[in-house]
């Protein structure tokens, strides 16, 4: 059973409850001063705390998605260094493998045509070799015979370092609320390509093209939306098409790729982002030395001395409870100083960064981002 599996915290809840009272119930027998007696003891406390703390911590990871797999909490993961061939797809079967479906959940999910689809895909990026899942949602109109004609603006959706994809469905709902969203006409329908901006785990490159290393930033200029065009034939094929949303590590990157590659994505959204990349032991050496590349992945340093992008910004915060608030005010500030770049705020009275805030801003991220995209 998968670290995410319902079973597995169920399991884990029932087997803490069971030592809980096992512990209660066996107390009396093991109130003697003998080795034998003390050590009962100090099992039975030390198993009834593991299995609560393992229960809380598998809960946690449900509702956040920091790991998706037991190889991926151990640090054993598979997914780095994958090789793909050099051919005019970038793979054998082609720069997307579609590798399972899954239905929305809203109502009337079972039909493609009510409530849309949700592909899982492996994305083989021809110039980088980077192969990374994802996930693909689809719209109801992608699959209704009146808009078989119409191409759909797409929106890449990244979650935080380390996240998982499957949290950007369950935790942060976002293909139920865009086709809420849809529905009640607040939004046009929009293709989403979501995956964790990890993709080549467990290295936390923050997106970062490194000097002898996964060149992650042009796998999201360049490989990503050739990929997805090349499958998906009726996504937008021009920047304004295209646009990019994260959280965390995930809002950054998504700010950086609009920045740098405006004639790539048109807008960009960064729920509680950060605008510099770290260095610290989940990141390694990113730049090598490297000055020019070090101030590139400093966003503050590029609104200062490169040519202001031709872009839209947004941007999160909460004035309470966010660490990065006032960050993000200076942000808005170098923004507007510019006077080409578009910037928008979504400020919160309180809100952490966690998903529960995420979650009432992305509603409002996403209606912007859509009324910024088109698809002719």
């Amino acid at each position: 059973m998968g670290l995410t599996s319902n079973k597995v915290l169920a399991l884990a809840i029932v087997f803490a409850v069971l030592l809980f009272f096992g512990t209660v119930w066996y107390w009396p027998r093991l109130a003697r001063r003998n080795w034998q007696a003390v050590s009962g003891r100090v099992g039975l406390l030390f198993a009834t705390q593991l299995s609560i703390f393992a229960s809380l911590g598998l809960f946690a990871n449900q509702s956040f998605g920091f790991y998706a797999s037991w190889s991926d909490l151990f640090g054993q993961d598979t997914g780095q260094g994958v090789v793909v061939d050099n051919g005019a797809t970038g793979a054998s079967g082609g720069a997307v493998q579609v590798v399972g479906t899954q239905t929305v959940n809203v109502a009337g999910g079972g039909q493609p045509q009510i409530g849309g689809q949700i592909q899982r895909i492996t994305i083989f990026g021809a110039k980088t070799h980077i192969a990374t899942p994802a996930y693909v949602y689809l719209p109801p109109e992608y699959f209704q015979p009146q808009f078989r004609t119409r191409s759909f603006p797409v929106g890449v959706v990244l979650t935080g370092y380390p996240g998982t994809a499957e949290a950007l469905i369950k935790g942060l709902k976002y293909p139920q609320t865009a086709h809420d969203l849809s529905k009640s006409g607040k939004m046009q329908p929009m293709i989403l390509v979501m995956l964790r901006p990890t993709v080549v785990p467990p290295r936390d490159t923050e997106c970062v093209d490194i000097p002898g290393g996964p060149q992650v930033e042009t796998f999201f200029a360049k490989d990503l939306p050739d990929s997805i065009k090349s499958h998906y034939k009726r996504v937008g094929v021009r920047p304004a098409g295209w646009g990019i949303i994260g959280d965390s590590t995930g809002g950054y990157c998504a700010l950086k790729f609009a920045m740098h590659h405006p004639d790539v994505y048109a807008a960009a959204v960064g729920l509680s982002p950060y605008f510099k990349a770290p260095i610290d032991p989940t990141t390694g050496d990113l730049f090598h030395g490297n000055k020019d590349l070090q101030n590139r992945a400093d966003l503050m340093w590029y609104l200062k001395h490169m040519p202001a992008p031709n872009t839209s910004l947004l941007v999160t915060s909460s004035k309470h409870g966010e660490f990065h608030y006032k960050a993000t005010l200076k942000f808005i500030q170098q923004v507007r100083a510019n006077k080409v770049t578009r910037i928008s705020s979504l400020i919160l009275d309180s809100g952490g960064h966690n998903f529960n805030t995420w979650l009432r801003e992305i509603p409002g991220s996403l209606q912007w981002l859509s009324g910024r995209l088109s698809d002719r």
